[in-house]
C-alpha cells in the first residue's frame, strides 16, 4: 500500500469544549440484540482531534490519519497488523499469495463472506478500480490551481482522466491485471520489496460506475467499468475517475446514501460537521472482525485539556490527544481513569518548499541553487529543536530524544547507522551565527517565511512561537500562513502560498519502502517540488532490496542526500498518552502506527455502563 499524506493533523477550537450529542452513553438497561447478536445497548464516544472529510482514503486529498482511522472500522482489508506489528491476513475477506518471483505476480483472492453493505459481493473489480486510480496509467491531465489554492482547470479535469492518487507500487504494475472468477492477479515490471502492502480496498466499484455512467444495476455497472478499464476507453473512464476522486469527500452526512457503502463491520449513521460522526454496527457484516459495540460515536475537539475535561464528564469514554505535560497530569489525577502511556509512530518536522517562488526556490535567485541551498540551510540551523524537545516533549516523556533520521524510528535495527552516516545532527544543530553567515554569503540577509501548522493546535503554536523567536535572530522573519481551507488540504493545494511546513507523519505500515512517497520527485507525498535523480535512483534500488543489509546502505545515501538538498529536518517523535473509563470500555490496546488507539476493535469489551 503506498503511504501518502498520512500525516497526523488536529483540527476544530483549541479553546472549545467537547460538542454533545443525543447519543452520549447513559446508564445501563436490559440487553437487546439484533439478528447477528450485537447487543444494540451499547455505546462507546471516543474523542480524537480533526474530523473525518474523506471516504475515499487512498486519493491524495482523503490520505490522512483523521480519514483512516474511520475507515478501519468501516471497511475489510486482505490484511491487518497484529499487536506486535506482524502482518496478517484476514481470510473472512480473503487471502493473496505471491505465485511467481520472475516475473513478480500476486493473487488475490476474494472470500465468500466478502460483500459491500448493500448485499453486492466484494470482488476483483474493486481491487481493478483501485489499480487503475493509483497507477497512473490512464491519466492524461493533471490539477492546476489559482492563488488560493483552488484548482483551476476543472473544466480539463472533466473532460479528461484524472484520478486523484499516485502510488510508486502500483506503478510498477504496468499490464493491466487479469481476472479469472472470484481472484484477480498482479504482475510487476520488476520485485518488489513491500508487495504485500502495495494495494489495499478502498471504494465500491459498482457504486463507483452506477454514479458515473448511471446504471442503475449493479452488476451491469461493474461489468462496465471493468470493461472500461480493460479497453482504456476515455470516455467512460473519464466520469469514473472524476467519481472516485471527488464524490466520497464529504465532512458531514452525505444526502445519497450509495456514498455510505462499507465492506467492513460498521457503516456511517450520523455525521454532524466538525462535531461528531457515529457508526453503527453492519447486521450484514459476515467477517472475523466483528463489532462490540453497537454505536461508536467519534467526538472532535483539537484541544487536549478539552478531551479531559470531556472525559471526567463522562462526555467521552477514550481519548488520545497529541498530549501536553498539563494533559498528563491530569489525566493521571482523575478517579476510575486508565491511563497509558508511550512513543507514537508519527513523527514532528519541518519541510521546505524548493519550487513555490519563496526564499528556497532557486528561481528567486534567478536560478541560482547554491544561493537557494544557502537560505534553506540557514533557516534549518534557526530550528530550535534541543528547546522544542526541552519544553514541550520531555515533560511528557522524561527519556525522549531528538529524531535525526527521515525514515527511521529510533530503536528500529537500522537508526544508528543511518543517522550516523546522514550527518543531519550536526549539519541542523542550533546555530545561529552559522545562520547569519550563510544568509551574508548568500546577499539575502533578511528573509520572510511563511510557515504552514494548525493555527488550533495548543503544541504547534508552542512550537511556532519557539522556532520564531530563533529564526529571528539570524535575520529570518516567520510568519503563519493565514489557512485558507483545511490546513491539511492546504498542506497539497496551496503550495504556491507557504515556504515551510510544520507538522507529524504518521507511518500506516512498516513497508521499507514507506517512505518513497515523501521524497521521489512528483511523488504523492512530494508537496514541495523536490526532484533529485539520485534520490530517485536510490528509491528505484530500495523497491528491489528485499534484504536489510540491502536496504539499510541505500536508506543512508537518501538520507544524506536529503541533508545535503537541505529538504528539512526532523524535530522529535510524538510522545503519546492515551486514557480511557474501564467501566465503559475493556481490553484497550494502541499501535505506534495507524489506527492507533482504533486498534483490534472486534476485540474490545463493553463495561457495564456502556450501555444508552
Amino acid at each position: 500500500m503506498r503511504i501518502t499524506r498520512k500525516a497526523v493533523f488536529a483540527a476544530v477550537a483549541a479553546t472549545s469544549v467537547l460538542a454533545l450529542a443525543a447519543c452520549s452513553s447513559g446508564g445501563g438497561s436490559d440487553e437487546a440484540t439484533d439478528d447477528a447478536g450485537i447487543n444494540t445497548e451499547t455505546s462507546i464516544n471516543i474523542a480524537w482531534n480533526q474530523p473525518f472529510y474523506s471516504a475515499n482514503g487512498n486519493s491524495n486529498t482523503g490520505n490522512a490519519t483523521a480519514n483512516s482511522v474511520i475507515l478501519y472500522l468501516l471497511n475489510s482489508s486482505f490484511y491487518y497488523y497484529d499487536q506486535d506489528l506482524n502482518l496478517v491476513q484476514d481470510e473472512s475477506f480473503g487471502t493473496y499469495e505471491k505465485v511467481s518471483d520472475d516475473p513478480l505476480q500476486i493473487k488475490y483472492t476474494f472470500a465468500d463472506t466478502a460483500k459491500w453493505s448493500d448485499g453486492t459481493p466484494a470482488g476483483p473489480a474493486d481491487l481493478l478500480l483501485e489499480w487503475a486510480a493509483q497507477s497512473g496509467k490512464f491519466n492524461n491531465v493533471e490539477a492546476e490551481y489559482d492563488d488560493e489554492g483552488n484548482i483551476s482547470n476543472q473544466d480539463a479535469l472533466d473532460a479528461g482522466v484524472y484520478f486523484d492518487a499516485a502510488s510508486p507500487a502500483m506503478a510498477l504494475v504496468e499490464e493491466t491485471p487479469e481476472i479469472d472468477g472470484d481472484s484477480i492477479t498482479l504482475t510487476y515490471t520488476k520485485p518488489f520489496a513491500d508487495w504485500a502492502t502495495a494495494i489495499s480496498m478502498n471504494l465500491p466499484a459498482h457504486v463507483v460506475a452506477q454514479r458515473a455512467l448511471g446504471i442503475e444495476d449493479a452488476q451491469e455497472a461493474t461489468d462496465a467499468l471493468v470493461a472500461a478499464i480493460n479497453d482504456g476507453n476515455v470516455e467512460d473512464l473519464s466520469p469514473i475517475a472524476k467519481s472516485w476522486s471527488t464524490d466520497w469527500n464529504f465532512a458531514s452526512m452525505p444526502s445519497d446514501e450509495d456514498l455510505l457503502v462499507t465492506s467492513g463491520a460498521y457503516q456511517i449513521s450520523e455525521f454532524e460537521q466538525e462535531q461528531f460522526i457515529t457508526l453503527t454496527a453492519n447486521p450484514d457484516y459476515e467477517g472475523d472482525h466483528k463489532a462490540v459495540f453497537n454505536k461508536v460515536t467519534v467526538r472532535y475537539n483539537g484541544d487536549p485539556m478539552g478531551q479531559a475535561q470531556a472525559l471526567q464528564n463522562g462526555e467521552v469514554d477514550l481519548i488520545n490527544p497529541q498530549a501536553t505535560a498539563d494533559f498528563k497530569a491530569a489525566v493521571e489525577a482523575m478517579d476510575g481513569i486508565e491511563v497509558a502511556s508511550g512513543p507514537e509512530g508519527t513523527y514532528e518536522h519541518v519541510d521546505l518548499q524548493f519550487a513555490n517562488g519563496g526564499p528556497f526556490d532557486p528561481a528567486t535567485y534567478g536560478g541560482d541553487a547554491e544561493k537557494a541551498k544557502k537560505v534553506r540551510q540557514a533557516f534549518l540551523k534557526t530550528i530550535p529543536r534541543d528547546q522544542i524537545l526541552e519544553n514541550l516533549i520531555k515533560p511528557l516523556d522524561e527519556t525522549a530524544e531528538l529524531r535525526n533520521s527521515y525514515t527511521q524510528v529510533a530503536g528500529s535495527p537500522m537508526y544508528d547507522p543511518i543517522v550516523e552516516a546522514n550527518g543531519q545532527a550536526e549539519a541542523f544543530a542550533l546555530d545561529i551565527p552559522g545562520a547569519t553567515a550563510l544568509l551574508a554569503e548568500a546577499g539575502v540577509p533578511a528573509v520572510t517565511v511563511r510557515l504552514l501548522f494548525d493555527p488550533e493546535n495548543t503544541r504547534r503554536q508552542n512550537e511556532y512561537e519557539l522556532i520564531k523567536a530563533s529564526a529571528a535572530q539570524a535575520g529570518f522573519d516567520v510568519q503563519p500562513y493565514q489557512v485558507q481551507t483545511d490546513w491539511g488540504t492546504d498542506l497539497s493545494n496551496a503550495t504556491a502560498f507557504y515556504d515551510a511546513a510544520l507538522f507529524g507523519w504518521q507511518s500506516t505500515s512498516t513497508a521499507v519502502t514507506e517512505s518513497d512517497a515523501n521524497y521521489r520527485t512528483g511523488a504523492g507525498n512530494n508537496f514541495y517540488g523536490y526532484s533529485n535523480a539520485t534520490v530517485d535512483g536510490l528509491f528505484d534500488e530500495l523497491q528491489v532490496a528485499t534484504e536489510q543489509a540491502d536496504q539499510e546502505p541505500l536508506l543512508a545515501q537518501i538520507e544524506t542526500e536529503l541533508v545535503n538538498d537541505a529538504f528539512g529536518v526532523t524535530i522529535f517523535q510524538f510522545p503519546g498518552v492515551t486514557a480511557w473509563n474501564p467501566e465503559k470500555i475493556g481490553n484497550v490496546s494502541k499501535l505506534t502506527i495507524a489506527p492507533t488507539i482504533f486498534y483490534g476493535f472486534w476485540e474490545w469489551t463493553a463495561g457495564e455502563a456502556a450501555s444508552e
